[in-house]
């Protein structure tokens, strides 16, 4: 077992991280909760990782956004999460895409990818992509942040849940966000993501976690 990986064992066995070499995880969104997941996933050992986002940085990401600084601003978040993941880890075979997720990429996008981890910022664009996934029967685990509030569900091919959680008529809410609700949020998602990219068990499968940081109220609702 290589040195990078020995903390991880026992917690995962050595078999499952020789499993995490073999897989494809596509994180669509390098933002507050994408740029965590990148740097889970890298220092996880998952072999080959594809990071899709046409947005740079702002002045506004800095106060939450793992790949953000000064001198990044106006450059790609993308190509920021392909550097960072060729200094955490080398042997990961990472893909950065500068565009932005939408209905003439999403096919190609998620194509030979074993799971699928949201890291959007807008509700249409998380339609088209549990509509994607369900064409080609892959699992979706999804994030979402608001101040103080997290939420992580799996979406299993055809559950639906994305529709079902976000319907038509809901209005936009102010995107505020302080600095460790999207470690909290990404931590919940890799570990789930590592439990199906290992063949275990998912106890969000159909069902879905809030956690509110301010009063660490925690509930599972089944959907």
């Amino acid at each position: 077992m290589e040195a990078r990986y020995q903390r991880n064992i026992p917690a995962i066995s050595e078999a499952e991280q020789e499993i995490l070499r073999q897989k494809r995880v596509l994180i669509v969104g390098c933002g507050g909760l994408g740029g965590y997941l990148v740097e889970y996933m890298t220092r996880l050992g998952v072999g080959g990782i594809t990071a899709v986002d046409g947005d740079v940085f702002e002045e506004s990401n800095l106060n939450r956004q793992l790949l953000s600084s000064v001198p990044k601003l106006g450059s790609s978040k993308a190509l920021a999460a392909k550097l960072r993941a060729q200094a955490v880890n080398p042997d990961v075979a990472f893909r950065a895409v500068e565009a932005f997720f939408d209905r003439e990429n999403a096919d190609a996008l998620v194509q030979g990818h074993d799971l699928v981890l949201d890291a959007l910022d807008n509700i249409p664009a998380r339609w088209l992509l549990e509509d994607v996934c369900a064409r080609q029967s892959v699992s979706i685990v999804h994030g979402a942040i608001h101040g103080w509030s997290a939420q992580v569900l799996v979406s299993k091919p055809g559950s639906g849940l994305l529709h079902r959680l976000y319907p038509k008529d809901v209005p936009p809410v102010n995107k505020s966000s302080l600095p460790f609700t999207p470690p909290f949020c990404a931590a919940v998602q890799a570990a789930e993501a590592t439990k199906l990219l290992c063949g275990r068990s998912t106890e969000l499968s159909g069902k879905l976690l809030m956690a509110d940081l301010r009063s660490l109220d925690w509930n599972i609702l089944d959907l």
